[in-house]
This record gives C-alpha cells, sequence and structure tokens, in this order.
C-alpha cells in the first residue's frame, strides 16, 4: 500500500534583458536548439528501486507554494508525488504552504527536501537558508525560452488602459515572495521613475495570484499584477500563466479582463533542492524531471500547466539578480520605516 501522505507548513514554519518584441530577439538570448536526432531521444526514466540515498533521506518532503486553492494543488501534485514515490522506493509527503514564504521557512528549517519554486522564492530561500539550497533545472518554454513576463491587469469595464491611469487606484500584490506578483513590478516602476508608495492610491497582499485576480475582478481593487509566459494570444491569457489556469478554472472570463503592462522577461523559476542532500538524490531527481514530460506526459502538464516541453539545467549564478532584487526591496522598507 502506497505510504504517500500530505502535510502543511504551519504558521510556525511559515514564514533582463528588454521587453520581448519579438521571438527573433528572444532567440539572441537562447541556446541554440539541439539537433533533431538528439532531441528525438527522450531520457529514459530512472529504473525503479530504492537508492543508497534512502538511507539518508527515509521520506522525500516537497514544498508546494501557495498561490491557489488548496484542492487544486493536491489535484495537480498527486499523481507526481505518487510516481516519485513509486520510482525511488521512499515515502513522499507533500507540504502545503498558505503563502510563498512557508516553503521558505521550510527550506531554511529542513523540513523540505526539495519544491519547484519561483525566482524570487528561491532567492528568499538562499539568503535565509545560508546558502542550504541549489536550483537544479528550470522551465523551458514551448518557443524554447526559460523565461515568463509579469502583467498588470485590470477589469475590461473599469476605463483603466494604461498604467498612467493606475495613479491613486488600488493595487493587489500577490505575494511578498514572488517576483511577477510584487518584486519584478515594483522594481520596474521604480526604474521608471514611480515610487510604489506614492503612485497608487492604495495596495494590499491578496495571498496569491489567484486569489489577486478573484479581488480584482470582485472589485475590491482596481488592478493586480501576475505571471504570464509572454507566449502566444494574450487575449487567452497567453500560453500558459495564472491568467489561463484561472480561466480554464471557470473562474474569470477573458473578455472581463484586460492587460495594461507587461514587464521585460522574468527567469522562470527553478525546481530547488536542499544544497546538503545527497549527490545520488540530487541525480536522480534530475534525471527523472528531465524524463518525465515525454514518459508521463498527464504528470508533466499536471504540474507545469500550458505549453511547456520541460526542464533544462540551471544554477544559482543565473538568479544572483533576485538576490539583489530582495536586498534592495528590503532597503526600500528601511528606508520607509
Amino acid at each position: 500500500m502506497s505510504r504517500y501522505c500530505r502535510g502543511t507548513v504551519t504558521e510556525a514554519l511559515a514564514p533582463m534583458l528588454i521587453r520581448r518584441r519579438s521571438l527573433i530577439a528572444a532567440a539572441a538570448i537562447l541556446p541554440p536548439l539541439a539537433p533533431l536526432a538528439a532531441r528525438a531521444q527522450a531520457p529514459a526514466m530512472p529504473a525503479k528501486g530504492r537508492r543508497p540515498w534512502a538511507d539518508q533521506l527515509p521520506q522525500i518532503r516537497i514544498g508546494i507554494l501557495g498561490g491557489e486553492n488548496e484542492a487544486d494543488r493536491i489535484g495537480r501534485y498527486g499523481a507526481y508525488g505518487r510516481l516519485i514515490e513509486e520510482t525511488f522506493g521512499v515515502p513522499v509527503r507533500l507540504f502545503q504552504a498558505s503563502d510563498y514564504s512557508g516553503v521558505v521557512q521550510a527550506f531554511a528549517g529542513k523540513h523540505i527536501e526539495m519544491a519547484s519554486m519561483s525566482p524570487a522564492a528561491y532567492a528568499a530561500s538562499w539568503m535565509e537558508s545560508n546558502g542550504n539550497v541549489e536550483p537544479i533545472l528550470v522551465t523551458q518554454e514551448a518557443d524554447r525560452s526559460t523565461s515568463y513576463i509579469a502583467v498588470m491587469y485590470t477589469r475590461a469595464d473599469s476605463g483603466i488602459t494604461s498604467l498612467e491611469q493606475m495613479r491613486g487606484k488600488t493595487m493587489a500584490w500577490a505575494d511578498p515572495n514572488s517576483a511577477s506578483g510584487y518584486l519584478i513590478p515594483r522594481a520596474e516602476l521604480r526604474a521608471a521613475g514611480i515610487n510604489p508608495e506614492q503612485f497608487f492610491g492604495r495596495t494590499g497582499f491578496a495571498g496569491g495570484h489567484e486569489q489577486a485576480i478573484v479581488a480584482v475582478m470582485g472589485r475590491q481593487f482596481d488592478a493586480g499584477v501576475t505571471w504570464a509566459s509572454g507566449v502566444g494570444d494574450p487575449a487567452e491569457g497567453f500560453s500558459r500563466g495564472m491568467l489561463r489556469a484561472t480561466a480554464e478554472k471557470g473562474l474569470l472570463n477573458m473578455r472581463d479582463l484586460r492587460i495594461i503592462w507587461q514587464s521585460r522577461p522574468i527567469k522562470n523559476g527553478p525546481i530547488v533542492v536542499r544544497k546538503d542532500t545527497p549527490d545520488g538524490f540530487k541525480a536522480d531527481i534530475t534525471a527523472f524531471h528531465l524524463a518525465l514530460p515525454a514518459a508521463h506526459p498527464e504528470i508533466h502538464r499536471a504540474v507545469e500547466r500550458g505549453n511547456v516541453i520541460g526542464w533544462v539545467p540551471t544554477q544559482h549564478s543565473e538568479y544572483e539578480v533576485f538576490v539583489t532584487m530582495r536586498q534592495e526591496e528590503a532597503a526600500q522598507r528601511r528606508r520607509r520605516n
């Protein structure tokens, strides 16, 4: 009988480039496409069986970021957790956090071994754990890019059609540890000479991306910010992202929403492991994810959602900019206080 189970991160544990103008411009910063023959040979899933590293890791605890409701998160990650358990013969526990900081603090307290994170949440985890986390893989989009964008959205009937018209209006941030839902928009606004504290009439944290969208559509805020692939039709919520996901759940009709601003490309969030876990564990988890899209496409689609082809290797240096961004945000808060 499967020993797969789930837990909850409690409150005690909880808490670049220019704007993409064309696919040609984006391709300039992407690695060249692999030869067709190489791409046709999908990696094989790791052989099933208990590993030597299991003596050090008697269970694999996977953190799941907040941002959508609990039932949807379990629905998306349930089969994923069971497959990891069946592959390596080690029990898997899913720890759901009410917000991003829950997973950050769980990494810092060594209460989880891995998580798929936003780039800003990874930076926070790296800082809070004194560098005891490392990114191993990053999502690759269908256009071969490894980036996404932040978008600012309003209700279509709000009369707001530009960023300038948000002066004095209310803004819903998604989460203080979100790149697209907080840090990137604020950084780009400041770079454009706009002080978010003075520009908006009122701001607040909605508790996640989905919650912010619902709050804006429910007229609690005039606008919000979230993430999107930046690829595909904006009227459909792009090829993937929180707007599209929320629309697919029936919680949003894209005709009722207007996008009024978008950011520069942002590095996709990584799959992160604790640095002090065994090297064999890291190698097996890497191999598992590289093979997952071809071997179990339905599980891959459930976890990543949208038009994503898989993962490619990454490293800490690709996320140092987010560490700097968090440090600058902390300095801004100190000056305000």
